[in-house]
C-alpha cells in the first residue's frame, strides 16, 4: 500500500454568502452584507483542485452540506423576525472551509495502524456548531473501509475543537512515522481562543498516538487578537518544513527547538515581522496557503492573490525564492471568494495520508469529474446572493436544487 497526501477540498455551497458572523475572523466581519458570488466561489475552488492535479498530486473533495439547515432553527425555535443572525447561521456555507471538519492523525502515527479522523465540533460559532453531524455522515461514507481508517465522534461540546486547522504534522515522507504537533489557544481576549488544550489532547488519546511523538503548543495570543482565529492564519507545516511568522506561537524559540529534537531534519523558515506584519500575513493570509510536494520533490507554497497584491508579502516571498531555502515554488491562486470570507488555500482544504485506493473513489477527483462540478455548478448555483435574499424561501428552493443536482452527478445519494 502506498500512502500519499490526499488534499480533500470542501466544493462551495450555492449558498455561500457574507453574513459576518465569525468574531474574530476579520475578513469575514469586514465583508458582511456585500453581495457572495456563490458560482464564482465554486468554480475559483474546482480550478485550484486542477492546478494541484496538474502539479500530479492526488486530490479529493467533500460536498457542501444541506441548507438552508431548517432543522437546526426548528431545534431552536427560532422566530425569522427577531433572530436573523441565527437565519444567517442556518444558510451559511461555512463547511467548505473542510480544514475545520475533523483533525487526522495518519496510520504510520496510530498505535492500531489506521487512519484516524475526529470530526470538529466548532462549538465556538453558532453557524458552524451544527455542521459535525453531515460532516461526519460524510466523513464515513468517504472513508468507510474500517481496515484502514477510523472515523469518531466528536469532543465533548465543553471543549472547542476546529480540527486540523490548529494542527500540524512534521515527517521525513508523509507515508513515515511523525510528529503531530497540536496549537491551542488561551482565553480571555478580545476573540475567542476557539482550539481548547483539552480538546487537542482529547483528539491525540483518540488516535492512540506515541505521547512520545505529540506535542502541544499554544498559539501567540498576540496573534489571535490581530485575527489569526486559527493556526494556519499564521504557520503551516510540510514534511520537514515549518513556515511560519514569527509572532505565531507564544514560545517560539522553545517550539522550534522542541519539534526540531523530536523530529530531527525539520528546517524552520520564519518570516520576521520587520518584513511582514502580522496585519500583512493576516490580510495576504500568506500562511492560509498550501505547502505542498509534488512528484517532482520541489516544494511549493499556494498562496492567494492576495499575496501578490501586497508589496511587503510579495517581495518576501521573492527574497525566498531566490535564496536556497527549501520552499523552491509560488504557485498563485485565485479564491478571492473565499478570501472575501476569511478562508484562503488551506482553509479550503483537509489533509489525509492514505492510500487513494481505499478512498469511496466518488470522493476522488480526476479531469472528467471535474468537468461534471464545473458544469453543474455552471448551471445551478445562483450567480449572486444579496444578504436580503438570505431566508427566502425561492433562494432556498434553488439551493437545495443545485446541492441535489450535484449529489446526482457525482452518484453520491446516501447523503439525502
Amino acid at each position: 500500500m502506498t500512502l500519499v497526501e490526499i488534499n480533500f477540498d470542501g466544493i462551495v455551497g450555492p449558498s455561500h454568502n457574507y453574513a459576518g458572523l465569525s468574531l474574530g475572523n476579520l475578513a469575514a466581519t469586514r465583508n458582511a452584507g456585500a453581495t457572495s458570488y456563490p458560482r464564482a466561489a465554486a468554480l475559483q475552488g474546482i480550478a485550484k483542485m486542477k492546478t494541484n492535479m496538474a502539479m500530479g498530486l492526488s486530490q479529493g473533495f467533500l460536498l457542501p452540506l444541506p441548507r438552508p439547515d431548517t432543522a437546526w432553527l426548528e431545534e431552536l425555535a427560532t422566530d425569522p423576525d427577531t433572530d436573523p443572525a441565527l437565519v444567517a447561521g442556518a444558510w451559511s456555507a461555512s463547511s467548505m472551509w473542510t480544514a475545520n471538519a475533523a483533525t487526522v492523525s495518519p496510520a504510520p502515527d496510530t498505535a492500531d495502524g489506521k487512519c484516524h479522523l475526529t470530526v470538529a465540533n466548532l462549538v465556538t460559532m453558532p453557524h458552524r456548531s451544527h455542521e459535525w453531524r453531515d460532516t461526519l455522515a460524510q466523513l464515513r461514507l468517504a472513508f468507510a473501509d474500517d481496515a484502514y481508517f477510523a472515523v469518531h465522534d466528536p469532543v465533548p461540546p465543553c471543549f472547542g475543537d476546529e480540527g486540523a486547522a490548529n494542527h500540524m504534522r512534521f515527517a521525513g515522507q508523509h507515508g513515515e512515522p511523525g510528529l503531530e504537533v497540536f496549537v491551542y489557544g488561551r482565553p480571555g481576549g478580545q476573540f475567542p481562543a476557539r482550539q481548547h488544550e483539552q480538546a487537542s489532547r482529547i483528539v491525540a488519546r483518540k488516535h492512540g498516538l506515541d505521547p512520545a511523538r505529540v506535542l502541544f503548543v499554544e498559539q501567540n495570543p498576540e496573534a489571535i487578537e490581530a485575527g489569526a482565529f486559527h493556526n494556519d492564519v499564521v504557520a503551516v507545516a510540510n514534511e520537514t518544513v515549518l513556515f511560519t511568522h514569527q509572532h505565531a506561537f507564544a514560545d517560539p524559540r522553545s517550539t522550534y527547538d522542541t519539534i526540531i529534537a523530536r523530529c530531527p531534519g525539520v528546517q524552520v523558515v520564519e518570516v520576521p515581522a520587520d518584513r511582514v506584519s502580522l496585519e500583512d500575513a493576516i490580510t495576504s493570509y500568506l500562511f492560509n496557503a498550501q505547502l505542498l510536494t509534488p512528484p517532482s520533490g520541489e516544494m511549493t507554497l499556494v498562496v492567494p492573490e492576495e499575496c501578490r497584491d501586497n508589496p511587503n508579502v510579495w517581495s518576501w516571498l521573492q527574497d525566498m525564492l531566490a535564496g536556497n531555502g527549501p520552499i523552491r515554488h509560488v504557485n498563485v491562486v485565485d479564491v478571492r471568494q473565499s478570501m472575501a470570507n476569511g478562508g484562503g488555500p488551506a482553509c479550503l482544504r483537509l489533509r489525509v495520508v492514505g492510500d487513494p485506493k481505499t478512498v469511496d473513489p466518488r470522493f476522488m477527483l480526476d479531469e472528467a469529474k471535474a468537468e461534471k462540478l464545473e458544469s453543474v455548478v455552471s448551471e445551478y448555483w445562483p450567480e449572486a446572493i444579496d444578504p436580503a435574499q438570505v431566508g427566502s424561501e425561492a433562494l432556498a428552493a434553488d439551493i437545495r436544487e443545485a446541492r441535489s443536482k450535484l449529489m446526482e452527478i457525482l452518484d453520491i445519494t446516501e447523503l439525502g
